[in-house]
Parts: C-alpha cells; sequence; structure tokens
C-alpha cells in the first residue's frame, strides 16, 4: 500500500497553529504534572498530554453552558513540543476555538510550563448528536460563544495521512480493558500509548512535532496490530486491521 505520510502544512489549514485571540473566548486552566504523567525520565508523556487536551476541552465545553457539551469527538490533533514539560512541573493551559466548518471546529491549546515546558497544539473536532451518534451541524448557540475568538476562519475536516508502506514493520497490538471509555471506543489518549511504546526506538529527540488521526473507531470486536515505519525524517505508525486504518501517527524533528 502507498500514499503520503508526512503533512504538507502549506495544504492543510487544520494545521495552522493561529495565535492567541485579540477578542472572544478563552478559557484557562493549569495541571501539575504528577507520577501518572510522567516517563521513566521524568518527561511529560504524549497520553498525558492528549488527557489534558481533551479534558480542558470538555470543562470548556461545560462551562460554556452548551447543550451536549460532550457531543464531540477528535478527527485529529497536531502537538508542536517545543520544550516537553517535567515531573512535578505546574503547567498552564490556554484553549480557544481557532476556526469552524459546517459540523466541527478546530481547537487552539497552548501550555506553557513554569519550568519552561512549551507545547503548542491544534485539534479538529467533529461534533455528533448523543443519541444517534452521528455527526450534526454546528448550531448558532456555538457560534455565539465561540465565533468571536474564531475571528471567522474556516477549516476543512480532511485527514492528511497516507496509507502504511509495503515495508512497514508489524507489531502486535492488544487492546485493553483499560483503554476504553463511556462510549465504549478506545479513548483518544490510549492512542498516544502507541507513539510512547514506539518512539524509544526511532531516536527522535529535540523540538518534535507529532499528529494523530483517527478514521474509524476501534472496538472490542476487533483485532488490530501496529505497522511502523521508521526513516531519517521522522516515524509513523498505524493502527489497522484487515479492513483498513483506525488511527495513525507521525512524528518528525523541527528546524
Amino acid at each position: 500500500m502507498g500514499g503520503s505520510t508526512v503533512l504538507s502544512v502549506s495544504e492543510a489549514d487544520d494545521a495552522v497553529l493561529v495565535p492567541l485571540p485579540e477578542s472572544g473566548r478563552v478559557y484557562r486552566d493549569a495541571r501539575r504534572v504528577r507520577l501518572g504523567d510522567s516517563s521513566p525520565g521524568g518527561r511529560l508523556r504524549y497520553d498525558a498530554v492528549a488527557r489534558y487536551l481533551q479534558d480542558i476541552a470538555n470543562d470548556d465545553a461545560v462551562d460554556s453552558g452548551l447543550t451536549d457539551a460532550l457531543g464531540w469527538v477528535v478527527r485529529r490533533t497536531v502537538v508542536e513540543v517545543h520544550q516537553p514539560g517535567v515531573f512535578n512541573e505546574m503547567m498552564h493551559l490556554a484553549t480557544f476555538c481557532g476556526g469552524t466548518g459546517r459540523g466541527w471546529a478546530q481547537r487552539r491549546t497552548s501550555i506553557a510550563g513554569d519550568r519552561g515546558g512549551h507545547v503548542e497544539c491544534v485539534a479538529l473536532w467533529v461534533q455528533i448528536d448523543l443519541e444517534t451518534g452521528r455527526p450534526r451541524a454546528l448550531g448558532d448557540d456555538f457560534l455565539s460563544v465561540y465565533g468571536e475568538a474564531s475571528g471567522g476562519r474556516k477549516v476543512r475536516a480532511r485527514l492528511h495521512h497516507g496509507d502504511p508502506p509495503g515495508d512497514a514493520v508489524t507489531f502486535a497490538w492488544p487492546v485493553r480493558f483499560a483503554d476504553f471509555d463511556v462510549f465504549n471506543h478506545v479513548n483518544n489518549a490510549a492512542y498516544w500509548e502507541l507513539v510512547e511504546e514506539h518512539l524509544a526506538g526511532s531516536g527522535l529527540r529535540g523540538p518534535i512535532r507529532l499528529e494523530m488521526e483517527h478514521r474509524r473507531g476501534l472496538e472490542r470486536s476487533h483485532n488490530a496490530e501496529v505497522r511502523s515505519h521508521v526513516s531519517e525524517d521522522g516515524a509513523a505508525w498505524w493502527l489497522v486491521d484487515d479492513d483498513g486504518v483506525f488511527s495513525s501517527a507521525t512524528i518528525r524533528r523541527m528546524s
């Protein structure tokens, strides 16, 4: 199977890290890097970053007073790690709407630690009807809360990663009970554990850019495996079964 595994940022409006807005809603919170968030070397793990992003998104939506505040699924996340947080560091988060589409919205989050940790993130979330599980259009209530911060910027909901190449290495990936959330799907943060598990073998260090895309939900009945491809430019992983790709992740150095 072929296909591009590296995103061309110039072609992806949903991956642009727009700055904090001059006006409009910005929701702020803080998290201390705890033992459960840290690698053996004391680095803030990427699955922990994904939980931070998920939690502040949920907290912001609930605080906004919107109906069906939890009716969102993440489709794509980009994380730029300029300097990782470390154990016991206080990480300050600021999140806002960076753009909208017909039934989706871009959530930008900046994370700054009191010891120099610096992580910039952008995620594309699709709104769903909690009763049917199907996507639905953004309403005027959403735009009245988040529209000003977005500045009217429009983003697309397409994915950018290709399929795994034919020379990708295959690994087993057992799905665990603890990976599933209240929607009975593997939680977003659990996918980032795949990146952590395989990152050590990539040799990538320094400022890095990670991307995660989700094509379809991984459920208990699925038998998944990982396809891995490492090169001088970076690394990529795909979680797959016989019917295709569930999710994919890429990592590369930033200049």
